[in-house]
C-alpha cells in the first residue's frame, strides 16, 4: 500500500478548502435542479486533497493511503458534484461487478456519463470491432443496464482521422440505428473537417448529441456553437477537455498535480458558459483538469458567469 508522507505535505498548496467545497456544492446542487449538470472528468486527483476531499478520510494507520483514496474518495465526490464522466470506460470491458460497485457508492440522482470504449470507436489499424453494435451491447450496453437510472449518457469520442473515411457518415448512422433505446448517446468527434451540415443531420435523426468540445485539434467551442443545426437532441453534452493547440502531454507537464488554475483561460470558460445558456434540455458539462489546470475552480470560473447572465429564454438554464 502506497502511503503519503504525511498530512502535512499537502498544506502549502495553494487551493480553497472547507468554505469553497460548501459553496460549490450548493450552486452545483442549485444548477443541477435547473438540469444542467457540472462535474470532472473522473475524480481521483490527489490535487483536489484539502479542496474537494477531507484527508482525514483516507488516513491509514495515521498517514494518507493512495490506495484506500483511490477506493473511496469517490463518494466523497458526489457529495459535491451532481455527475461525472468516466473516461476510464473507453480503455477495456468490464465485469457486471465492477459496475455494481461503483454505482453502489453514489446517491440515486447522481449521473455517471461515460465513453464507449474505444474498441468500438477507434478504425486504427483495420479494427474489426469499429462501430461493432453488437459487440457494445453485449459487453457494456447491457451491463450498465440495470443502473440505467445513473446513467445520464454515453459519449462515442472518435479519433482525429488522419486519411479520408468517405464513408464515415454512412458508417455512423448505421450504428446509431442499432443503438437500444432508453440512454442518451453523444459523438465526440476530432476531425475539424467532419464538422458540415450532414454531421449534423445525421446525429439529429437518432437524437443523438454532437458533443461540444474542447480539444487540441478542433475549433473552439464558441465555433461549434455557431455552426447551424449544432444542437442535434434534445439536451446537450460539453466536454472541456484541453485549449486547442495544445497537446495533452503538454498540458499534463504545465499543470499537474491539478491543485490549482496555472492556466485560467476566461475566453474558454466564457465558451461553455455560452452553451449552456443556449442548451435545449438536460444539459451535462464534464470539465477537465487539463482544460486549465483545476477542475473545481474551472467549473467555479463558469458558473460565475452563468450567474452574472440571465440564461437565454427557452433553455434548459
Amino acid at each position: 500500500m502506497f502511503y503519503f508522507r504525511d498530512v502535512q505535505q499537502l498544506d502549502f498548496l495553494p487551493r480553497p478548502g472547507r468554505e469553497f467545497r460548501e459553496s460549490l456544492s450548493q450552486r452545483l446542487a442549485t444548477w443541477a435542479s435547473r438540469g444542467v449538470r457540472f462535474g470532472g472528468s473522473s475524480w481521483k486527483y490527489t490535487g483536489w486533497l484539502g479542496q474537494i476531499y477531507d484527508p482525514s478520510r483516507y488516513l491509514v494507520r495515521g498517514k494518507l493511503s493512495q490506495k484506500k483514496f483511490e477506493q473511496d474518495c469517490l463518494t466523497e465526490y458526489a457529495e459535491v458534484f451532481p455527475t461525472v464522466c468516466g473516461d476510464f470506460a473507453f480503455y477495456k470491458f468490464y465485469p457486471a461487478a465492477f459496475w455494481d460497485k461503483l454505482f453502489a457508492q453514489v446517491p440515486a440522482a447522481f449521473q455517471f456519463g461515460f465513453k464507449a470504449p474505444e474498441q468500438i470507436t477507434s478504425p486504427a489499424d483495420g479494427n474489426p470491432d469499429f462501430l461493432n453494435a453488437d459487440l457494445l451491447r453485449e459487453h457494456f450496453l447491457d451491463r450498465l443496464q440495470p443502473h440505467q437510472a445513473k446513467v445520464g449518457y454515453i459519449v462515442f469520442e472518435f479519433p482525429q482521422f488522419h486519411q479520408p473515411r468517405p464513408r464515415f457518415l454512412e458508417e455512423l448512422d448505421t450504428f446509431l440505428g442499432k443503438l437500444p433505446t432508453g440512454l442518451r448517446y453523444g459523438v465526440e468527434i476530432r476531425t475539424r473537417s467532419l464538422l458540415a451540415p450532414e454531421y449534423f443531420k445525421c446525429l439529429q435523426s437518432h437524437a443523438v448529441a454532437h458533443v461540444f468540445n474542447a480539444w487540441t485539434h478542433m475549433p473552439v467551442i464558441r465555433e461549434q456553437l455557431a455552426m447551424p443545426g449544432a444542437f442535434t437532441a434534445g439536451f446537450t453534452i460539453i466536454r472541456a477537455l484541453l485549449r486547442p493547440g495544445r497537446t495533452y502531454e503538454q498540458a499534463v507537464r504545465l499543470l499537474q498535480p491539478y491543485g490549482e488554475l496555472r492556466d485560467p483561460w476566461p475566453e474558454g470558460f466564457d465558451d461553455v458558459a455560452s452553451v449552456v445558456r443556449h442548451s435545449k434540455g438536460e444539459a451535462f458539462i464534464a470539465v477537465n483538469n487539463r482544460f486549465s489546470g483545476n477542475s473545481p475552480l474551472a467549473i467555479s470560473a463558469i458558473l460565475d458567469r452563468l450567474e452574472a447572465t440571465p440564461p437565454q429564454s427557452g433553455s434548459s438554464a
